[in-house]
């Protein structure tokens, strides 16, 4: 597999050595680190804004904590009415 880092995909290249900084591995093996991680933390995250416990405020000050350039957290509060 080939990523392309040319012209407009330059940016890929720093967020390869990012993440290959933040593991402490070389780029193919934070690539699949970083894919293997991200499913779980979005999931771990999700559970964490669906809490009980939390108010609406800080689910929505979590949500906008944690979302990312390609990963969005919005928190929507609905209330249903229902009459016999």
């Amino acid at each position: 597999m080939r990523i392309r880092t040319d012209g407009d995909y330059a940016y890929r290249n720093d967020a390869i050595e990012r993440a290959a900084d933040f593991y402490d591995c070389n780029k193919t093996k934070a690539i699949v680190s970083a894919c293997d991680d991200v499913p779980k933390l979005v999931a771990a995250a999700r559970q964490v804004l669906e809490r009980d416990d939390l108010t609406l405020d800080q689910r929505r000050e979590i949500a906008e904590t944690l979302s990312t350039r390609a990963v969005d957290f919005e928190i929507e509060q609905s209330v249903n009415v229902y009459r016999d």
